[in-house]
């Protein structure tokens, strides 16, 4: 086993993909944060067509790094529930500022990696610990 444990490529592409969609863009005075999710969304249908597209590249970097079916499945009900309210005319334009569903899928992705290699690392170190213990008898 190595003792690398860096961030899986798939997983950088992921949280940038979901800051520049849901996040890039910070409004001083209201201090909300916005991306292209929401300006583009703004174009009616087309916009959240575009935005699924994003979010569903996403959910492919998810599953290129092994996330389980079943968090794919929640990440997936993220996008639907946002395409669905996106579609309503300026209730789905306000509903964008604060349902982030692409920053709720990498978290998922981050929460599932993290939990992925902390086991990994358990077991890196206990076996340093039991190969050191063997040198010290």
């Amino acid at each position: 086993m190595q003792g690398d444990f860096c961030a899986p490529t798939e997983l950088l592409k992921a949280q940038a993909l979901a800051n520049l969609s849901d996040n890039k863009i910070h409004i001083p005075v209201i201090g909300i944060r916005l991306g292209l999710d929401f300006i583009i969304g703004l174009i009616p249908v087309i916009g959240d067509v575009i935005m699924v597209a994003v979010s569903l590249n996403i959910v492919r970097l998810a599953s290129k790094i092994g996330v389980p079916k079943y968090l794919i499945f929640k990440m997936l009900k993220n996008i639907v529930i946002d395409f669905l309210i996106g579609l309503i005319p300026f209730v789905g334009d306000i509903f964008d500022l604060f349902y982030k569903s692409n920053e709720k899928n990498v978290r998922i992705m981050e929460m599932w990696w993290v939990n992925h290699k902390h086991q990994d690392i358990k077991n890196y170190s206990k076996e340093k610990l039991a190969a050191w213990e063997k040198t010290q008898n």
